[in-house]
């Protein structure tokens, strides 16, 4: 019965979004004065941000916060200045717009293709496959965390973070590609492959956020900076206000999941990526073409220094228990297919 009640619960809450940007669609989207838009959009952005409390479920928690409280409420920031995506064609229909609006899209930029990229946006089969293979080999490892160094625990969860992340955005995101042609750009680039905390976060990890928070962040805060600090300490402002805004709202998350008080343990992470990045920017800008490593090198640091500092963005998920919450809703559905499609077992 609960379970029941959950999905009842999610198909209430998907529901609520889809008639709320109908009307963003039908409506606001007719509203020229950015005042009016604004007093019209405000109502949807708060009921964006509390939709995630009717769900209990992590997954279902998880998907709705970051679709919709962040990746959509951003969008529709842009949307009442009449930028960003959802304001890019005039003529879009209502399900591109709808679709566009909450789910991680990030529209490819025809101008300079990736050559990684297929021609429906996405990366290849086999690229997914091996990385699909390579989260259950990690999940069944994590199997055995009593026996195993906390360290090395640790970078088991980030990599399981960085493979369960991706392969989930990639099967959101193929249904839109199918049904309404949409051309989009992977969400990850790869982040394994960085040479650097300014590559990974700004180039490979998560490009979807990357793309929502600077023209919402970055632009108006360097912009804002720029004409009292220069251009240089103005573009390590947008970048430190972005990195400060991203774990706030990871911050945010983990209050969805958790329904505690926050700790500010995720922020502070965030906090001190974005001074690191800062630090390596200014050095790199100091010392030129000097202090360049063998990319082999570079790229062992950034990846060891990442997974050094990530016991600071798990330390909550840990202390929670929602690594325990996680395995055991895997093993419902694992019970539920069984029951589904027996001769699959």
């Amino acid at each position: 019965m609960e379970g029941v009640n959950e999905i009842q619960s999610l198909i209430m809450v998907w529901f609520t979004v889809f008639g709320s940007l109908t009307f963003c669609y039908f409506i606001v989207r007719k509203i020229s004065t950015r005042s009016i838009r604004l007093f019209f959009t405000l109502p949807i952005i708060f009921l964006f941000t509390i939709l995630p409390l009717y769900l209990s479920c992590l997954h279902f928690v998880l998907i709705t916060s970051f679709f919709i409280t962040w990746l959509c409420n951003f969008k529709l920031i842009l949307f009442v200045f009449n930028q960003g995506p959802l304001s890019s064609d005039p003529s879009i229909s209502l399900l591109r717009f709808v679709s566009i609006a909450c789910l991680p899209i990030k529209m490819k930029n025809n101008e300079n293709p990736s050559q990684q990229i297929t021609k429906k946006g996405l990366k290849s089969t086999w690229n997914y496959s091996i990385k699909f293979l390579l989260l259950v080999l990690v999940t069944k490892i994590g199997d055995y965390k009593h026996s195993l160094h906390p360290n090395i625990l640790l970078a088991l969860y980030s990599w399981h973070a960085y493979f369960g992340i991706e392969i989930v955005l990639a099967i959101v995101t193929a249904p839109a590609l199918a049904l309404l042609g949409i051309e989009t750009e992977p969400q990850f680039d790869e982040p394994y492959l960085s040479t650097s905390l300014q590559e990974f976060w700004g180039k490979r990890w998560n490009l979807m956020v990357t793309s929502i928070l600077r023209p919402t962040i970055y632009v108006p805060i360097r912009y804002t900076c720029m004409h009292m600090v220069g251009t240089k300490c103005a573009k390590l402002a947008g970048m430190m206000a972005t990195f400060v805004v991203s774990g706030l709202m990871h911050e945010l998350i983990y209050f969805y999941e958790t329904r505690l008080p926050p700790t500010w343990e995720v922020t502070w992470y965030f906090i001190l990526q974005g001074v690191y990045t800062s630090v390596e920017i200014v050095v790199k800008e100091a010392g030129g073409h000097r202090l360049r490593l063998h990319p082999v090198i570079s790229r062992f640091m950034t990846i060891a220094f990442l997974l050094a500092t990530n016991g600071l963005f798990f330390a909550q998920v840990l202390r929670d228990g929602l690594v325990l919450r996680v395995n055991q809703e895997y093993s419902v559905l694992v019970e539920f297919v069984k029951g589904a499609v027996p001769w699959l077992f």
